[in-house]
Formats: structure tokens, sequence, C-alpha cells
């Protein structure tokens, strides 16, 4: 039988606390796609040692958000277009095989609940990139969960969870985001109709328009 000795450990990992933190700052801003973040000068802004830090860093590395930049710095990793189109396309993989597991539930009961995170997140006060990421994020992750299906929903939160994600959102023009954000009911329409087909089709469609969306402020943001 296996000896297990006591663990003495803070609650919440100092590494864990500066990779939020630089989640956040790249979230609200506050990091420019041209700044670089050092090792020493974070640590002695947060006055802790380099060694947290560094974990952080070569976290945020391995997810794809930031990328080297000589002399031990990282800066916020650029996405080609490429990378873009497979973001989007795996994301209608994802929601639109879970339209389609949802309309042929015909669970009347579930579909009201994503109704009511439409309402909820669609009535809410808006007024960050950040927020409405959050609310887009919510309301789509509203129909993954209601299929109860532990993987699909596993594959979602990694495709959007991912600090790349809300940078790539955050390019699009704010009246914009509020035009796709007021298309969601027709999704839930879209399930209780009753076919599944129709439903995935209209999933990805709606994706598909974020993606046109996505790649037309790429190209303005690059002219």
């Amino acid at each position: 039988m296996a000896t297990f000795k006591k663990i003495n450990a803070p609650r919440i990992r100092l590494a864990d606390e500066v990779y939020t933190q630089i989640i956040n700052a790249i979230h609200e801003g506050q990091i420019s796609p041209d700044q670089r973040l050092v090792q020493e000068k974070l640590a002695a802004e947060l006055e802790i040692s380099r060694t947290p830090i560094r974990e952080a860093l070569l976290r945020l590395e391995q997810e794809g958000i930031l990328t080297l930049s000589g002399r031990g710095g990282f800066i916020i990793r650029q996405i080609e277009l490429e990378e873009v189109h497979e973001i989007y396309h795996t994301r209608a993989a994802i929601e639109g095989y879970a339209a389609r597991l949802l309309t042929e539930s015909g669970d009347e009961k579930l579909f009201k609940q994503i109704e009511a995170v439409i309402t909820l997140e669609e009535t809410r006060e808006l007024k960050t990139a950040a927020d409405f990421y959050d609310a887009n994020k919510n309301i789509h992750r509203a129909f993954v969960e209601r299929t109860n299906n532990r993987y699909l929903l596993d594959m979602f939160d990694q495709m959007w969870n991912r600090g790349f994600s809300f940078h790539l959102f955050a390019t699009i023009k704010e009246h914009e985001l509020e035009k796709s954000l007021g298309e969601h009911q027709a999704l839930c329409d879209a399930l209780k109709a009753g076919d599944p087909a129709a439903a995935e089709m209209a999933m990805r469609a709606h994706i598909n328009d974020g993606l046109d969306l996505q790649l037309s402020a790429l190209a303005e943001e690059a002219a």
C-alpha cells in the first residue's frame, strides 16, 4: 500500500497567480502586441522571485499565447490566418454537433434554459471587448453544456479559454460584436424546429459569419 506524505503548499500557487494576472492584462488590452514581458521586470513589479514568473511565462508560451522575443523576453504571439480558419472550423465542428444533439433530444426544458442564458447575456450591460467575449462564450457554452457530453464540453473549453481566443475577438469592432451577439435566439429557434441537420447548419453558418467578421477585422488592423 502506498504511503503519502503531507503536502504543505499555498492554496494558490504564485505561478498560477502570475498566469492569471498576465491573462487578465491581455484581456483588458493592457499589454500591447509589441510589448516585451521580461522575467526580471515582472519579478520586480510583483515583488516575487523569478521562478514563478518563468513558470507562468513558459505555460503561456506552451498554450500559444506568448512567443519568445530575444534575450529571454516574451511577446503576444500573432496568429496566422491559416490558424484563424482552423480555430473557427474546429468551433463549427464542436458547436454544430452540439446543436444537432440538442435538436435530436427534443428536450424543451433544455431549450428554455439556453434561452434564459441568451436573454441574460444579451440584456446585461456590456462595455468592453472582454464583456462581449464573456457574453458570447457563456451563450455558446450553454448550448454545448446542455448536451451533457463532457468530452464535447472539454473541447469547447479548450478552444475558448485560451488567451489568444480573446486576443483575436478583441480586434472586431464593437458595433459588429453587438450585431453578432443579437443573433443567438435564431439558433435556439432552429433547435426547436426539430430538424437536427438544419440546426447544425444554422450553428455552423453563425460561426462562419463570425469567421468572416474576424478576417475582416484582422485585414483592417493590418492595413
